[in-house]
């Protein structure tokens, strides 16, 4: 098996254990278990408490100390016992505690799939750069299969969703032992300084404007990613309780719908290149934020039936909101580190867009939805809720089109 069809295997089984409950736990919180919002903005945050340090501290591991392929392994296999585990429990506080210790072995594998991939690349001969966008594909679309499997089955409100995800980690954890040795780069070299022995020395990043700045806004579009993850799936969900509306396929099959972001990913993937060395990673994150003002403002004026035409369109641009910041971003990092700190680097990355993005976006956003757009008979006026996150993205594209300098583009073989 070639190295690009085993890389192609690992991507796709790694967002097939997200995509098999990322997006439907609301459906599944709410009307399963019945438990209250203020609880289930608590779970959602995990992701960003687990991404605050996890990915970072096993992408020092993985420098220094530990292969990366490994890592990647142990980490499947303990977030596979976790999410076995999930359905078992029957308080909010129990799901809280199992879903932490989930999200702790998974948020490290999103970076360290990157690391496993970048080094194997590299080590065969291979460009990232045009070589690895389309392998990430298949993570999408591993994503999109899961959905579909979970919508079509019915189990979007069902604990079956944790089981399969659960059985895919297994798999995926096992599988991860065969991949190609991905051994620690940084490890035996001297060290002048306690920061590079303790493998901190990708923090050292931080010191300089152009990546403080790309890292601080990549913080703050990593929490506009978890409004949508949030709520997109409760959003179609709760058009259920208008008559005129119920029967609807966007309301029977949300899940599928949402499903459109994850296709629309797999064009916009294979665009970053093309983009990258037109426009430059300035002008490539900006059409993320004007994506995202998109997304939402779309979403707001939305329907499932004559206006099913704005969300579906939203779950198109959802493609170029993601991946023109997240794959973008990674490889501004790769082309601009040493490879001694590519684990570390990357593990950073995760760290400011999972982790304090996504604490910034659960937290802010149930705050706002609840003081100012929950209504007296506990509804949501989703419209401005859609308006709001809008709102927010352009401000933040206004201040870094001002903010942000860098004009770095991709030399592409």
């Amino acid at each position: 098996m070639g190295i690009k069809l085993r890389l192609t295997v690992m991507n796709f089984l790694q967002f097939f254990i997200w995509g098999s409950w990322l997006l439907t736990i609301g459906a599944y919180w709410f009307q399963n278990r019945e438990w209250s919002a203020s609880q289930f903005g608590v779970i959602f945050s995990t992701m960003g408490i687990a991404a605050v340090f996890m990915p970072a501290l096993m992408g020092i591991l993985s420098d220094h100390w530990v292969n990366a392929e490994k890592l990647y392994g142990f980490c499947h296999l303990g977030g596979a016992a976790m999410l076995f585990t999930l359905p078992q429990v029957n308080s909010p506080s129990a799901f809280f505690w199992i879903m932490l210790v989930n999200m702790m072995f998974y948020m490290p594998t999103l970076s360290l799939a990157v690391t496993v991939a970048y080094t194997s690349l590299k080590n065969t001969g291979k460009d990232v750069v045009s070589d690895f966008p389309p392998i990430r594909i298949w993570g999408t679309i591993g994503f999109i299969a899961a959905l579909w499997l979970v919508s079509l089955t019915h189990n979007e409100t069902s604990s079956n969703q944790f089981y399969i995800a659960s059985f895919t980690s297994l798999i995926l954890g096992l599988y991860a032992f065969s991949l190609p040795k991905c051994p620690p780069l940084a490890a035996g070299i001297k060290t002048k300084t306690m920061a590079e022995t303790l493998g901190l020395n990708a923090f050292s990043l931080l010191k300089d404007k152009k990546f403080a700045v790309f890292f601080v806004f990549s913080m703050l579009l990593g929490a506009a990613l978890q409004l949508t993850n949030a709520y997109g799936d409760t959003f179609l969900h709760d058009f259920k309780n208008i008559p005129a509306y119920k029967d609807t396929i966007a309301v029977k099959y949300p899940a599928i719908i949402m499903s459109v972001s994850q296709i629309s990913e797999t064009l916009f993937i294979l665009a970053i290149p093309f983009f990258l060395k037109r426009f430059g990673i300035k002008m490539v994150m900006l059409f993320s934020m004007l994506a995202w003002i998109l997304r939402f403002g779309l979403f707001a004026y939305g329907n499932p039936a004559d206006g099913l035409w704005m969300i579906v369109l939203s779950c198109v641009v959802y493609g170029m909101a993601f991946d023109f910041f997240s794959i973008s971003g990674s490889l501004f990092i790769e082309t601009n580190i040493s490879p001694q700190m590519r684990g570390s680097a990357q593990g950073l990355f995760t760290m400011m867009v999972n982790g304090f993005g996504a604490l910034i976006g659960s937290f802010a956003s149930g705050i706002v939805i609840q003081v100012f757009f929950t209504n007296e008979d506990a509804s949501l006026n989703w419209q401005g809720i859609w308006l709001c996150f809008a709102g927010y993205a352009l401000v933040l594209a206004l201040i870094f089109s001002i903010a942000f300098r860098e004009r770095w583009k991709l030399k592409i073989r």
